[in-house]
């Protein structure tokens, strides 16, 4: 399964990976105290009267199962959509499921990542992710990152402001009274807040940044 890393002290988020892949060329397991969109899942005690969804997990299509020193964590593509379940034991073939949802502040987004994996199984729309970021936000976000790879490269503020927005647009007027100085500065500074761990806000809703 790889290396199973822990990097509590880089930003407080537990999940197993290989460090010495790159994130887009493997499956990152998030552990649900850190990204409230994955599912606790455990045993239910008792079956339901109406049913249950037989679940098997040795047959995920196109899906991956990975066993940390945690427990077992799983990333499920179901109705055109990922879902990331988490189980601290596997539960017996056949056996009823149920879904831990802690009353806490981020209730609401595990009640609706519930929701949409209850959703897929029965085939039914999804919706909008929960942590789905907006449009503007997602072009500012991309903003960012741009900015801050020129500055962590050693571009000065208005090389950054050239190859964001164009040499047009800064010619012509004092660098030092320029609005994208200003922007290019913001923009910097943020990325280098998210660098530090502010990306933490990424999994939550904005009106919880804080």
């Amino acid at each position: 399964m790889g290396h199973l890393t822990n990097s509590e002290i880089n930003g407080g988020c537990l999940f197993a990976a290989d460090p010495e892949k790159a994130f887009d060329r493997q499956a990152i397991f998030w552990a649900p105290e850190a990204l409230s969109t994955v599912l606790w899942l455990r045993e239910a005690g008792a079956r339901s009267d109406i049913g249950h969804y037989d679940l098997d997990w040795t047959t995920l299509a196109g899906g991956e199962l990975r066993h940390g020193l945690d427990g077992w964590h799983a990333i499920v593509p179901l109705a055109g959509a990922i879902h990331r379940l988490y189980l601290p034991a596997m539960p017996a073939r056949g056996s009823p499921l149920s879904v831990e949802l802690p009353l806490d502040a981020n209730f609401d987004i595990r009640l609706q990542a519930a929701q949409r994996f209850w959703s897929a199984i029965e085939g039914r729309r999804l919706g909008t992710p929960p942590l789905a970021l907006a449009y503007q936000r997602r072009r500012r976000f991309i903003l960012i990152m741009r900015a801050l790879d020129a500055w962590l490269a050693g571009h000065s503020y208005r090389e950054i402001a050239e190859g964001l927005f164009g040499k047009e647009r800064v010619l012509g007027r004092s660098w030092k009274d320029h609005d994208l100085r200003s922007l290019t500065i913001r923009l910097v500074q943020s990325g280098i807040a998210l660098m530090r761990g502010g990306y933490r806000a990424l999994l939550r809703p904005t009106s919880r940044k804080k």
